[in-house]
């Protein structure tokens, strides 16, 4: 029986993906209709790929997941536009020190190439 559950399910998501792929392909079929009945024929199809979708084990531990994953962004404690900026300043000043820095090691690099070929001045 557990066999029988299992390929049901895995038909269930063929059918899901079924549906996408039909809603997808309504937007082309209906090209000479206005582009609001197109849009609507893509909602649709995924609707109803969500609705058969949810209907499955696997579809309702991914709902699971992104209603857990919802509820923990919401618990994040995201920083002040004072701490965004600062944080951002720091970052670009890093940058160009380093940019400075590795310019003035590839001009110590130039530098020692040419004396090690005999060109140097």
């Amino acid at each position: 029986m557990k066999c029988a559950t299992y390929m049901i399910d895995k038909i269930k998501l063929v059918l899901a993906l079924i549906l996408v792929a039909a809603g997808v392909a309504g937007f082309y079929l209906l090209s000479e209709h206005a582009l609001v009945v197109r849009i609507l024929a893509v909602l649709a199809g995924v609707i109803a790929a969500v609705v058969v979708f949810w209907s499955t084990p696997l579809g309702r531990e991914a709902f699971a997941f992104v209603q857990d994953s919802a509820a923990e962004a919401r618990r994040v404690v995201w920083p002040t536009r004072k701490e965004t900026i600062q944080t951002t300043v720091a970052v670009f000043v890093l940058v160009m020190v380093m940019a400075v820095f590795l310019w003035l090691v590839d001009i110590g690099f130039l530098w020692g190439v040419k004396m090690l070929m005999g060109r140097g001045a």
